[in-house]
């Protein structure tokens, strides 16, 4: 079996897939916003730099009408995110590009913005903490931003000097009085998000000659100065009208647990009020209706160790500062909805929610709840905008056959339509099926089957189990982290099963494997691998079980409960639960998913004794999800106590790829490359009884 690096730089591969270089120089698209008369749709496109060492983010205008090529409309070394419509068609996003008028300044993430009658890009507004989120009004001049000051600033002028202070004095010191203290790989703190209303600032008299596209600069108003660390990792909308913004807040609570309170803070005041506040229960903002009287929430219920979290949709009535009128949104819908949209006329709510191995867009109507599905096929779709005149919605649109890509949605018909797309869709070798079987219990089992060409029962071919994240998930959208198709390319079967606990097929497919990871998860792991295996394409002799996050906690359960694979892969995994516990960014939330006594009956390290399947542990030291914690002792425990310890030469099986500056994820290009070339490494030898080279870039 040839490398999935092989080829050499002048080869044309046969797929992007065949070549781990031609696969990360794929354009990633993300992120869509359409203008408030419908006329111009704007994405945002990462491309690999020359280096092949980091992507760029540019932004580039799609034709709504699916008539015009896609043209990009930024371009800089340090890219563009965020891209925002104001309501009068001017374009704002952020971008650490230098600023051309101030080229002495040291660049930080500021607010640009790109006029809608044409011209160049200009900085709006900088400030040396940077600016983050941009939100628009979609009915008025109203403009605002998330960005983050110390926490004993006074104002603008002082957050500087204080962050300067720091800065020249080599300061990193950060002092705690709550909880969390980080969060995925970031530290918290002393920095502190805020909401700031964007408004004119004072125009300086310098009675010079100027052009006459001369302005006032910009300045921020702090909108929530009291709110401390409480808006950190929170969801906000701003009404049609630019009065309002509905935030979540966090809202400390004894013993270092936390929930989210809904909140509005009003413009012109600056006033902060909380609407939803109710023990037990997190609550969410979605859009705001056109009319600006009814708010979509969604709530989400604590978790206990008996009862899996319920998410559910609500209405409520926002009307002249009123916050009385809390109604559920189809009540009967078992789905965990995401709202999206409203149409104009305010009537109904277009919502996405994973559903039977995809997540498709709904309609929901006001009166009587009632859930109309409108696209039909099995694509995943996020980012949903609706035009003006309510018939047309536009989103990105996914699923294992290809990556993300703007589509139209006909909302009468739910016929959908790609439109023309920076790039185009990768060509993939090898076919897609839908499989199942049934557990014990009569629970149906769902997957995805990746298989290569030429698999037969002439040629039956070895398969991956992969095991998703969450657990609280679905495989039903692309990913670049776990693409099925880079492994498929050298002659696997990949099979992607949505195992209990996933979303998409009603609350009590989350509750069977509550609580009981080790029970019904693995069990359905098992039962489906069994059925794909009696298939006469597949080589049951030549198996391999994958995973990361949950899925790296499963794969390490499974090397402990049997022996049938021929090699385990486990990423970012949960090893020792009653050490992953207190230790994860999120304890608050693990704590009351399990007591002490279920993690103990689930958690793998016990069972390490049983291991006797090689492994291949990858962590990286950044990742505060599941700390490294995790697997430097999974690690150690494979050499010494496993069945299969290291030798008295010391000399193992298992392998360690360990990445001292990532996170949860692998996200830098290069350490991509090798965390596949690594993967294809160890599956060849232990699977496949092949020996290929690591990548060079390991230096072995």
């Amino acid at each position: 079996m040839d490398s999935i690096a092989s080829e050499t730089p002048s080869e044309q591969p046969e797929t992007p897939f065949h070549d781990l270089d031609h696969y990360l120089a794929i354009p990633r698209v993300s992120g869509l916003a359409l203008s408030p008369d419908g006329n111009r749709l704007v994405t945002t496109v990462s491309t690999l730099n020359a280096k092949g060492t980091e992507y760029v983010t540019a932004l580039w205008e799609l034709d709504p009408a699916g008539r015009k090529h896609a043209r990009r409309i930024t371009r800089s070394a340090k890219g563009e995110t965020g891209a925002v419509f104001a309501a009068n068609g001017d374009l704002y996003f952020t971008s650490a590009r230098p600023d051309p008028d101030s080229p002495e300044t040291e660049p930080v993430s500021a607010l640009w913005l790109l006029p809608a009658d044409g011209g160049e890009a200009r900085v709006v507004h900088s400030r040396s903490g940077g600016v983050g989120g941009v939100m628009a009004a979609s009915a008025a001049d109203a403009t605002f931003v998330t960005a983050s000051v110390l926490a004993g600033s006074s104002d603008e002028e002082n957050d500087e000097a204080r962050r300067k202070s720091r800065k020249d004095n080599k300061v990193a010191a950060i002092l705690h009085a709550g909880y969390p203290v980080r969060y995925w790989d970031a530290d918290l703190g002393p920095a502190q998000p805020r909401l700031f209303a964007v408004e004119n600032g004072d125009a300086a008299e310098s009675g010079k000659p100027a052009t006459v596209d001369a302005t006032a600069p910009l300045k921020l108003r702090n909108l929530t100065p009291g709110v401390g660390g409480n808006l950190r990792n929170t969801r906000a909308v701003v009404s049609p009208n630019g009065k309002t913004i509905y935030t979540s807040l966090a809202k400390p609570l004894a013993k270092a647990d936390t929930r989210f309170v809904l909140a509005a803070v009003d413009i012109a005041s600056g006033s902060l009020k909380v609407l939803l506040d109710h023990e037990g229960m997190s609550y969410f903002p979605g859009p705001v209706s056109p009319d600006n009287n009814l708010l979509a929430v969604v709530s989400e219920s604590d978790s206990t160790p008996g009862k899996a979290p319920e998410v559910k949709l609500h209405l409520l009535n926002v009307s002249a500062g009123e916050s009385t009128d809390f109604e559920p949104l189809a009540p009967g819908w078992d789905r965990w909805g995401s709202p999206a949209a409203w149409l104009p006329d305010g009537r109904s709510l277009l919502v996405t929610a994973d559903d039977d191995g995809a997540t498709p867009v709904f309609r929901v109507a006001l009166a009587g709840g009632t859930v109309t599905r409108v696209t039909q096929d099995t694509a995943a779709y996020t980012d949903v905008v609706v035009s003006p005149d309510g018939l047309t919605a536009f989103a990105l649109r996914s699923s294992y056959e290809f990556p993300a890509e703007p589509v139209r949605i006909d909302l009468g018909t739910g016929d959908v339509e790609r439109l023309p797309a920076p790039a185009e869709r990768p060509a993939i070798k090898g076919s897609l099926e839908r499989v199942e079987t049934n557990a014990a219990d009569g629970s149906r089992i769902p997957a995805y089957l990746a298989l290569p060409e030429g698999a037969s029962e002439a040629n039956p071919v070895p398969l991956l189990l992969w095991i998703h994240g969450g657990p609280l998930g679905s495989w039903n959208a692309w990913t670049w982290r776990w693409n099925p198709w880079l492994l498929v390319s050298k002659g696997y079967a990949v099979l992607l099963p949505d195992p209990a606990l996933s979303t998409g097929y009603g609350q009590q497919f989350i509750q069977r494997g509550w609580g009981e990871w080790g029970k019904a998860p693995f069990t359905d792991l098992m039962s489906i691998t069994d059925a794909v295996v009696r298939r006469p394409d597949i080589d049951q002799t030549r198996t391999a079980a994958m995973g990361g996050s949950f899925g790296g906690y499963m794969a390490n359960w499974v090397a402990g409960q049997t022996d049938r694979f021929k090699a385990i892969v486990t990423h970012a995994s949960l090893w020792a639960l009653d050490q992953f516990g207190p230790t994860t960014d999120a304890s608050q939330y693990w704590l009351k998913e399990m007591t002490a006594e279920m993690a103990m009956e689930n958690s793998p390290h016990l069972h390490v004794e049983k291991i006797k399947t090689p492994m291949l542990v990858i962590h990286g030291d950044k990742d505060y999800r599941v700390p490294i914690g995790e697997g430097l002792r999974l690690w150690y425990e494979l050499l010494s106590s496993s069945g299969l310890p290291a030798d008295e030469n010391g000399e193992t099986q298992h392998r360690f790829l360990y990445f001292p500056d990532e996170n949860h994820w692998i996200l830098q290009p290069q350490h991509a490359k090798v965390w596949y070339g690594v993967v294809e490494h160890f599956l060849a030898k232990q699977v496949l009884g092949q020996d290929i080279p690591v990548p060079e870039e390991l230096g072995l």
